[in-house]
């Protein structure tokens, strides 16, 4: 049996009870090492890093033996929080090897700690790091098509583990760059810039720099736009919101994370001028 186990988001200790009892018994244990922070040993036992490499070009060495053993993969968060995981489930079927999937928390559920309702959010959008020559602002489009609709938008932040330089690419070595975790501030600083280059061009931009943002961490942060490009909310991994039309309820839970007293004034706006548009 194949197993993809999810790990949750907080430690190693929020493994489920029968996930656990999974990985202690398996042959094998994989654990995901490309799309989060790794989490501690805590399982008992040897674990095997799976990098992005290893997981999108030697599908085959993972699922060795899964048809008679217990082979698990370990993914923080929920399995199937990224395509890859569901191409490792199409492999397994195309071998006729059964799988199962132990479910968890993942930032798509999560993201609810801040006090907007999950069924209000539109399409998740994801906010890569900018280089000198690709400054891509596709995911302003999507938030903005959210907004229009009255939706949230829950933004997750580029993650760069084991890149390599385009020299070094070329030149055939396994030379890897430190590890980046885009931050809030950065995530902020690139869209306070598309707002800018949007009303720049002559365009009404869909948000601007006073529009209130969320951070959802394990430090929740409401602020402006503007303000989020220099609030400190620690170490990765971070991930953002931006609202769309709240709802009382959900405003009044926002201002318990409030950053400044400007975040109140800009919800008291905000909720009279929404009040205005829905009489």
């Amino acid at each position: 049996m194949f197993y993809l186990i999810g790990l949750g988001l907080g430690d190693a200790t929020d493994i489920t009870v029968k996930g656990l009892e999974i990985v202690k018994r398996a042959k094998r244990v994989y654990l995901e090492a490309y799309t989060s922070i790794l989490t501690e040993e805590y399982y008992g036992r040897e674990l095997i890093l799976a990098d992005r490499d290893m997981v999108e070009t030697q599908a085959d060495e993972l699922l060795m033996d899964a048809e008679n053993e217990d082979i698990v993969f370990l993914v923080v968060g929920d399995p199937f929080g990224a395509t890859t995981h569901t191409d490792l489930v199409l492999r397994a079927v195309d071998k006729d090897i059964k799988y199962k999937v132990v479910h968890n928390a993942s930032i798509m559920n999560a993201v609810g700690c801040c006090g907007l309702q999950l069924y209000h959010f539109g399409e998740t959008v994801s906010i890569v790091f900018w280089t000198e020559s690709w400054r891509p602002d596709s995911f302003y489009d999507k938030i903005k098509v959210n907004r229009e609709k009255g939706m949230h938008t829950l933004c997750l932040l580029d993650i760069k583990v084991k890149e390599q330089t385009i020299e070094n690419m070329m030149k055939g070595k396994k030379i890897f760059e430190p590890p980046r975790y885009m931050s809030v501030n950065q995530a902020a600083e690139q869209l306070v810039e598309i707002v800018q280059n949007k009303r720049q061009s002559g365009e009404t931009p869909s948000f601007t720099e006073e529009t209130v943002i969320g951070a959802d961490t394990q430090q929740i942060v409401a602020a402006t736009l503007q303000e989020m490009t220099s609030v400190d909310l620690g170490g990765p991994l971070h991930s953002l919101v931006v609202p769309g039309h709240m709802h009382p309820l959900e405003m009044d839970m926002l201002r318990l994370f409030a950053n400044s007293q400007h975040v109140y004034t800009s919800y008291e706006i905000t909720s009279k001028h929404r009040d205005h548009l829905n009489m």
